[in-house]
């Protein structure tokens, strides 16, 4: 029996190291946190000094008691979580976890940390084993804390004000608000004119080019030429001055400059610039990249039955390299590409975050040995093109600058000035291995020498027109969330994910647009809660929170000077915004057949269009906007022409009703009751009934063919779905069990798997919901209804006395 338990974060980091380990170690995988705040307000209490209450994660329950079972019977408990303050804090709750459930307070519980797997830094981990650190765990804490305070807080009050659904988060907000104010710039842009000169010089075997640089002896300015005229005016003067004493038109070389500059290979990837390069090279999303990252982190079988890791930590701000590493990759690019590429003495880069050390070094590949090439044929295509391109980038760190000899020419043309400029690559350095960015091709000038004479071919005026800033991709708003400081790099893919699940963005040719509702929410609160969404004050919580994992800082004084001008804000709003004023709600004009009012407002699935008033008799009509439209500019007769839809078409054969219309998720033609089918580029205020069939053909064709097994009797199906074959009623749904063939099974067992399975949308993060709960909300709602005039004074009161309290509906990063 093992005497040691080691705890890992993950299954298959935990294989890894148990093959290193031996048989006097079991190691467990936690399978993430295995405890969060309790799903409800109250879990973390400001008037009791921020007192947080936790629960265990209800899908992580069989892990959590596994470990525990084992750490009765160890002699001793190693945590070796993650080693950044995340890790920490999972550490600290298995440990907190452990005394909870009796284990003796005399066994030793050590925390390990290794910033790859390999057994060389398992090892070393191990005869190193620490104390847990309380400031990297009180900063997570604070962290977690602040998130919830203010998602616990900000999302009720936008479902009261807006609508229900929405979210804010503490860092999510600031960055919908960059991508927003990116919006509005573009929309308010305006194109300014400007001309620029060029001139073809040299022999027509051998030209070259040059730009006009000055006009009437002063350094040409972007708007000094904005229109034909201005340009045409200048190629005038140039023509009439240019020298045509030899026949040609010919310009004198006036000054020559000769020198050389290098370029210096740039440091090893951090969290942030792997996700921005990954994303412009290989056009991975940031969960991509750091899906991937984790893989090639965790260990990858190559050869003989034994996973490797095969790069360090992806998760860092640090730009360090250990001296084993420099000392390996060095002989590396001195045995595969020549010593005369390394330099004298190591590179050493400078990190620009204040924590960085924190984690420990960059991302690096565990051995420059392992070259991409080695192992491509244990990685997939994706994981080989990522660690190419992080062992690339890390050998390359670690070469001489690349060279160039640069020539600048300039001639005189009377008051204006043409220069050309030419560089040539004479030592390839570091771009042997790694093609950056700004990597240059060759542009060679002819040889010349001061006083020389150059055929003047061809002057080309060209016009342009300023064009506005790029919307955001997911590498420039990454790179603009680390310049601000907003955020970190571990919570960055889970940034952009968020915003792109709420439906606050969309991604349009790889860049983001703010939906209607995304600006709608983002407004609110840069008008109503403008401190927390600025970046400035953000970026100064960050570096407080920074403060506490080094500790320099409390955290709960942190918090309480947050959460008091916080909770007064959320207060005095509620009572002082109305719900039309935050929803931006635009009345466009009158519907002429009614005489009522037509309003656009954003609601839970989008923006919408709606005729009437809700304090009308008549219930309004509402029409949801089509993709493409925008609340700001859909004109009143582009909103009625919605009010057309639904669009009955006819029948089926078999006489179900056809009806087009425009939905959630965009247009699509419904036949029968619960059938629906994308009309995709159809518009459905076009469509036809035969357009229409053809569709619903395919669907029922597509349909059959997903039946694995029928019971029409008992209204049971056997299909094929998106995540393997499962049974349905047309209420609950049941995976079939993996050992079992989905067309063995019969009506009996069906009835059984149906039986045993949740409803549909019941499954949590703390298991299921409890059935009946919406028929018991209904009914209050009924009755809260009923004597909403009655309790109208209570109602007041008792709003001032739960000022304190907390509110319940939850957002993170």
């Amino acid at each position: 029996m093992a005497k040691n338990l080691l705890i890992v974060e993950s299954p298959a980091k935990a294989t890894t190291i148990n093959k290193y380990l031996g048989p006097d170690f079991e190691v467990l995988a936690s399978y993430g946190h295995v405890r969060d705040l309790i799903p409800k307000g109250g879990a973390v209490d400001p008037d009791n000094n921020f007192e947080m209450h936790y629960r265990i994660i209800d899908r992580n329950k069989k892990h959590v008691d596994k470990i525990v079972s084992s750490a009765k019977k160890a002699d001793a408990v190693y945590l070796a979580t993650d080693l950044d303050r995340e890790g920490e804090a999972i550490s600290w709750h298995i440990a907190e976890i452990l005394k909870e459930r009796g284990i003796n307070e005399k066994k030793p519980i050590k925390r390990v940390v290794f910033s790859e797997i390999t057994k060389s830094a398992i090892d070393q981990a191990m005869a190193h084993p620490r104390d847990l650190v309380e400031p990297l765990v009180d900063a997570q804490q604070a962290r977690r804390a602040l998130d919830y305070l203010v998602g616990f807080n900000l999302s009720p009050l936008l479902w009261k004000k807006v609508s229900r659904g929405l979210s804010a988060g503490r860092v999510q907000s600031p960055a919908l608000r960059m991508i927003v104010e990116r919006e509005e710039e573009i929309e308010k842009f305006k194109p300014q004119e400007y001309w620029t000169i060029g001139a073809t010089l040299g022999e027509q075997d051998n030209p070259f080019n040059a730009n006009l640089v000055k006009v009437a002896g002063k350094k040409l300015a972007q708007f000094d030429l904005v229109s034909e005229a201005d340009a045409q005016a200048v190629v005038d003067r140039i023509e009439t001055n240019a020298d045509t004493s030899n026949g040609a038109k010919t310009l004198p070389l006036s000054r020559i400059k000769k020198s050389q500059r290098r370029r210096r290979p740039q440091p090893p990837f951090i969290t942030s610039t792997l996700q921005q390069e990954a994303a412009r090279r290989l056009r991975f999303t940031t969960q991509r990249t750091m899906r991937l990252a984790q893989q090639l982190y965790e260990g990858v079988d190559l050869g003989g039955g034994e996973n490797q890791g095969l790069i360090t930590y992806m998760r860092t701000d640090s730009v360090a390299l250990s001296a084993d590493a420099l000392a390996e990759i060095r002989q590396v690019v001195q045995s595969d590409y020549g010593a005369h590429l390394i330099p004298e003495k190591p590179n050493f880069y400078q990190s620009k975050s204040k924590n960085a050390q924190e984690a420990h070094e960059s991302i690096r590949p565990t051995s420059a040995k392992l070259t991409p090439i080695k192992v491509k044929s244990h990685l997939s295509d994706e994981q080989y093109k990522l660690y190419q391109l992080i062992w690339n980038r890390a050998v390359a760190s670690q070469m001489i600058p690349a060279v160039y000899d640069t020539v600048t020419a300039e001639f005189d043309v009377g008051d204006e000035t043409f220069r050309a400029n030419g560089s040539i690559l004479i030592e390839p350095g570091f771009l042997a291995v790694y093609q950056d960015a700004q990597a240059e091709t060759d542009n060679r000038l002819p040889p010349l020498e001061e006083g020389d004479r150059v055929v003047l071919q061809e002057i080309t005026p060209e016009q342009h027109f300023t064009e506005p800033p790029p919307r955001y991709s997911e590498a420039s708003l990454v790179k603009a969330l680390e310049e601000y400081g907003i955020g970190r790099p571990s919570t960055y893919a889970s940034i952009i994910q968020t915003l792109k699940d709420r439906e606050y963005v969309e991604l349009e040719n790889r860049r983001f647009t703010p939906t209607s509702t995304g600006r709608v929410v983002s407004k609110f609160l840069s008008t109503h809660f403008d401190r927390y969404v600025d970046y400035e004050f953000t970026a100064r919580l960050e570096d407080a929170l920074d403060a506490v994992s080094r500790g320099e800082n409390e955290w709960r004084p942190l918090l309480k000077e947050f959460w008091t001008p916080f909770i007064e804000r959320v207060h005095e709003k509620e009572e002082s915004v109305s719900r039309k004023e935050a929803q931006l709600a635009r009345e466009l004009g009158t519907d002429p057949k009614t005489g009522k009012p037509v309003i656009v407002r954003v609601g839970r699935y989008g923006p919408f269009a709606q005729i009437g008033q809700a304090e009308d008799e008549e219930k309004p009509a509402f029409a949801g906007l089509r993709p493409g439209q925008k609340m700001d500019a859909i004109t009143l007769e582009e909103a009625l022409e919605l009010f057309k839809l639904p669009r009955d078409l006819g029948q089926t054969p078999e006489g179900e009703p056809i009806q087009a219309n425009v939905g959630r998720f965009g247009p699509y033609v419904r036949y029968g009751q619960r059938n629906f089918v994308s009309l995709k580029e159809i518009d459905p205020l076009d469509v036809t009934h035969e357009q229409a069939m053809v569709l619903i053909a395919e669907h029922k064709q597509m349909l059959k063919d997903r039946v694995i097994k029928s019971f029409p009797e008992h209204g049971i199906e056997i299909l094929k779905g998106r995540y393997g074959p499962f049974i349905t009623d047309g209420n609950v749904n049941a995976k079939v069990p993996k050992d079992v063939e989905p067309d063995s099974l019969d009506l009996e067992t069906c009835q059984k798997l149906i039986a045993e399975a949740p409803p549909k949308g019941s499954r949590g993060k703390f298991g299921r919901k409890k059935a009946g709960k919406k028929k018991v909300a209904k009914k209050k709602a009924t009755k809260k209804k009923a004597t909403k005039k009655k309790t109208a004074k209570k109602k007041k009161a008792a709003k001032k006395k739960a000022a304190k309290k907390t509110q319940s509906a939850s957002s993170t990063d």
